[in-house]
């Protein structure tokens, strides 16, 4: 793990970086696994990951953090709280109980699919975008057009990790991605 380089000024990234572990070949052979769990173990690395989104996005008119299945559960509702925004659920197919709307995207092995409940975002309405990772963008991607079509303003996407080889990142047509580390 590497700090990010404009970012690397504050202390607090390297104890993030340095607080994720990298479990090679899982789920399977050849994947260098980035486990946030470790990072959850460290009270100071987890409040520094919030404090540092909640800095960054306090002020900006955020209305809705939208937190990816599921480890942008762990991240998203602190930060909303913290700003002062609603905090949705984007969810896998059939683990929401309401009427939902669904985008498709594909995967290096099939397809998969985020749902949210309708009414849960409104026209005008600004969204940040939370997951711990980008590795391809698709799931990121299909966060984006969900919100979207629901005619919310997508401001921006934020990570905790980022694998850059993985080329995530030109996938979201030019919507700002923040994160604090990179994979190395």
């Amino acid at each position: 793990m590497s700090a990010c380089k404009d970012r690397e000024q504050d202390p607090r990234i390297e104890g993030i970086a340095s607080s994720i572990r990298v479990v090679p070949n899982f789920p399977k052979p050849g994947i260098m696994f980035q486990d946030i769990t470790t990072l959850l173990l460290d009270p100071k690395a987890f409040k520094n990951t919030v404090d540092l989104f909640v800095e960054r996005y306090t002020g900006k008119d955020i209305t809705v953090v939208a937190g990816i299945e599921a480890r942008g559960f762990i991240f998203g509702p602190p930060i909303a709280l913290a700003i002062g925004a609603k905090f949705i659920p984007l969810r896998k197919p059939r683990k929401l109980p309401g009427e939902v709307i669904s985008e498709e995207y594909v995967l290096e092995y099939g397809t998969d699919c985020l749902q949210m409940h309708i009414g849960a975002v409104h026209p005008g309405d600004r969204a940040l975008v939370v997951d711990d990772l980008i590795a391809t963008g698709g799931t990121l991607c299909a966060a984006i057009k969900l919100l979207e079509r629901a005619g919310a303003e997508v401001v921006e996407c934020a990570c905790v990790i980022e694998l850059p080889e993985l080329k995530g990142r030109e996938r979201l047509n030019g919507k700002p991605l923040y994160i604090l580390v990179e994979s190395r």
